[in-house]
């Protein structure tokens, strides 16, 4: 149901895809495409990585600025 990456318990990610309405929030970026089978399509104007990504770059400024209260 959620993740939590790096051992950082604090900041917790929430699987989409076990919500009731999935649909209501599509992915913002795909992360681990080196797994994903050859006849699924990503959509072209969603960013995708093969592994996990720089947080830093991609995130919005208001989404950093709650991850530095948490981090410091």
């Amino acid at each position: 149901m959620w993740s939590h990456y790096g051992g950082f318990t604090a900041l917790t990610f929430l699987r989409v895809g076990t919500l009731d309405e999935p649909s209501a929030l599509p992915p913002d970026v795909h992360i681990y495409t080196r797994s994903k089978l050859p006849w699924i399509a990503l959509p072209p104007d969603v960013p995708a990585f093969e592994a996990y990504y720089d947080s830093k770059k991609l995130w919005p400024a208001e989404s950093l600025t709650r991850r530095r209260a948490l981090f410091g």
